[in-house]
């Protein structure tokens, strides 16, 4: 089954950036998923085991790799979404 997720990251810190951009390269290093990074989330696609694979190894790296507390909302949609694109906010005529 392919599934589409939604990740926002919030590493509770001063200073959170290099913490977000290290899980999203880690993100990017597991195979057999679509990657979209944007301003306000990162959105995963592909077969279920391969996403959702893909957010518990690299969620455990950050918990275990952070002195602070780490919280990861994540939003998994059981339909095959394309991500690369804009949503059209029109019904098709």
């Amino acid at each position: 089954m392919k599934i589409v997720a939604d990740l926002s990251l919030y590493p509770l810190q001063d200073s959170p950036v290099p913490e977000i951009i290290g899980f999203i390269q880690k993100i990017r290093e597991q195979g057999g998923i679509e990657i979209v990074t944007n301003q306000l989330s990162t959105q995963l696609r592909g077969e279920f085991e391969a996403v959702t694979g893909a957010v518990n190894h690299c969620m455990r790296a950050v918990m275990e790799a952070s002195s602070h507390t780490v919280v990861l909302v994540v939003k998994y949609l059981n339909v095959d979404l394309e991500i690369g694109r804009l949503p059209s906010l029109t019904p098709d005529a």
